[in-house]
């Protein structure tokens, strides 16, 4: 249980922590991939403006006004030495001619004025062909920024300057990547560090339960005595009461009151029992060694047990064995079909609990059936492999007055009661009879989890509840 709880806790400290991380590292990665393209615009804003200042006007001829650009004397012309993070330039007449450029191949996007800076695609093709004859293509993608060239009202041209993208892509997915690593590592940090602290938070509350339970195990032990001192004296002093004469009413009475006193303090020595064992199974005090045990031989035994309480009551109790394949021929494997290791004296109390359980709460002319069987199970041991289980598969079924569906996920918890009405019956006097403490089903699941079984529960309200119990096989060589 407190395994549980801690790794619970570590599993939310862990995704708060990474869910934190996460979104400080995207804030990051948005900061720093705006601040990188608002740096580039503002460097192809600055070329803007400082080949505005170098361009060289001239007059179109001597007689008129007319002025034009000098392209040649304006720009360099470095065509053939253009690198990947070059900054290409190209000038564009006032009719959206191109007159020159930086570029080796013109760019096959039409003229759009814009000075806050643009991603654009351009498709490129490769000198060589692919596989098929036709030329390869591929795109790149540039950021450009597009400005218009006049003097006064007079429109000269339109100079564009392009910078390559991967000047953003490629800064970014690193920063990316190490944002990544560190998120990683910091995750499994404060993983680590989650399991650690939480482990020191329960340290008081584990001391606090062990000491609960080592209270419960040792009160439960000390109150064994009294209560069966006080059986034995009230057993004697009926046994003396049955010799004496019967016709006084006042031995009479006292023989009344002391039939209730045997009653009520062997309800409380079984309360006091269930307490003990629960409290040295959760302390790890039971540590009985396990022997092997066929089940269909103590099933057997227990049905026989019950049979006289079905037939007081009128309910019709069926054992149901499931015979093993005809493919198994091994008289080895067969004689020891039924055959598990566990506790014998833990499994008797555990289907005696399930068998009374349907016999208490099942009305006469109704039917129990405990059916046996060897099934198989493959369970996943880690990663791709799986390892086959052979299991005992117990149910017992009754047509009594079921469960409701919402008491059934606390079915187990100790001390619950579905309906407190019903924990008590009346016999054919009319006489109270005690019929549980709310422990027998919880002494079932801690059973069953000693033999590292499951169990679970169906129920129709007015149709009957089926507990179906798997046990394995190979307790002892089985795989974790």
């Amino acid at each position: 249980m407190f395994q549980a709880t801690r790794r619970r806790l570590a599993l939310w400290y862990t995704a708060v922590t990474a869910v934190l991380l996460l979104l400080f590292a995207t804030g990051v990665y948005m900061y720093f991939r705006s601040t990188l393209i608002e740096r580039i615009d503002d460097t192809l804003n600055h070329v803007v403006e400082v080949v505005e200042r170098s361009l060289v006007l001239e007059k179109v001829n001597s007689e008129t006004n007319k002025l034009r650009i000098n392209a040649e004397a304006s720009f360099r012309d470095n065509a053939d030495t253009v690198e990947d993070d070059h900054i290409d330039l190209e000038w564009f007449s006032p009719t959206g001619e191109l007159l020159w450029s930086t570029l080796s191949e013109p760019l096959d996007i039409p003229i759009h004025i814009n000075r806050t800076g643009e991603t654009v695609r351009v498709l490129r093709r490769n000198d060589g062909e692919c596989d098929d004859g036709v030329r390869c293509a591929y795109s790149i993608l540039l950021r450009q920024v597009t400005a218009r060239v006049q003097v006064r009202s007079k429109v000269l041209g339109y100079l564009r300057v392009s910078h390559p993208w991967f000047e953003v892509t490629k800064p970014s997915r690193q920063l990316m990547v190490d944002l990544a690593l560190g998120i990683g590592l910091m995750v499994v940090s404060v993983a680590a560090s989650g399991w650690f602290l939480s482990g020191k938070a329960m340290e008081p509350v584990r001391d606090s339960y062990q000491r609960l339970k080592q209270f419960t195990a040792d009160a439960s032990h000390e109150l064994r005595s009294p209560i069966a001192l006080i059986q034995t004296n009230v057993q004697v002093t009926l046994t003396d009461l049955d010799l004496a004469d019967t016709e006084n009413p006042t031995l009479l009475h006292y023989r009344q009151q002391l039939k209730l006193i045997e009653r009520l303090t062997k309800r409380l020595g079984n309360l006091v029992n269930d307490l003990l064992f629960l409290a040295r199974q959760d302390s790890g005090i039971n540590k009985q060694k396990f022997s092997l045990c066929p089940i269909d031989a103590l099933l057997m035994e227990v049905t026989e047990e019950q049979q006289l309480l079905a037939s007081e009551k009128n309910i019709i109790l069926n054992f149901k064995l499931i015979d093993p394949p005809a493919s198994e021929t091994n008289p080895e494997v067969l004689e020891n079909w039924f055959t598990i290791s566990g506790n014998w004296h833990q499994l008797i109390r555990l289907f005696t609990n399930l068998i009374g359980n349907a016999l208490r709460y099942t009305p006469p002319k109704g039917i129990i059936n405990v059916e046996l069987a060897r099934v198989e199970s493959i369970n996943r041991v880690s990663g791709l492999r799986y390892h086959n289980i052979s299991q005992l598969q117990i149910k017992v079924s009754d047509t009594g007055i079921g469960i409701p569906s919402e008491a059934l996920p606390r079915l187990f918890d100790r001390f619950y009661r579905v309906d407190p009405a019903r924990t008590h019956t009346n016999d054919n006097q009319g006489k109270e009879s005690a019929t549980g403490s709310g422990l027998g089903l919880a002494i079932v699941q801690a059973i069953v989890e000693n033999h590292q079984g499951s169990i679970q529960v169906e129920s129709t309200p007015g149709l009957g509840s089926t507990f179906t119990v798997n046990l394995p096989i190979n307790l002892g060589n089985r795989e974790f």
